[in-house]
């Protein structure tokens, strides 16, 4: 059985930093892909970014220059890390990861607040 354990979440100022960290246990053959996805109040959950196994990231035009996503694959880990956060970051944020054959798995989720 897969399972992703996700921290990092909190509240902090706009203007502040967060570190997001996701970690995949488990029997996941050929883990390939591993991102972050983040869903606000009434919105639809949309790709923040993500990282292919040999290091070429994807980001969001919303947090491109701001947000750093990096992994250890030998920790079957994924990171973000989260600088110069808006109020409009504010959302649950998913770890979301596919391995080779696209089998993807979630994530329970944490909650990142953003206060002005």
């Amino acid at each position: 059985q897969v399972q992703l354990v996700e921290s990092g979440g909190d509240l902090v100022q706009a203007g502040g930093s967060l570190r997001l960290s996701c970690t995949v246990s488990g029997s996941i053959f050929g883990l390939n892909v591993m991102g972050w996805y983040r869903q606000a109040p009434g919105k639809q959950r949309e790709l923040v970014a993500n990282i292919i196994r040999g290091g070429r990231t994807n980001y969001a035009d919303s947090v491109k220059g701001r947000f750093t996503i990096s992994r250890d694959n030998a920790k079957n880990t994924v990171y973000l890390q989260m600088n110069s956060l808006k109020p409009e970051d504010t959302a649950v944020y998913y770890c979301n990861v596919k391995n080779v054959f696209a089998a993807g798995y979630w994530g329970q989720g944490t909650q990142v607040t953003v206060s002005s």
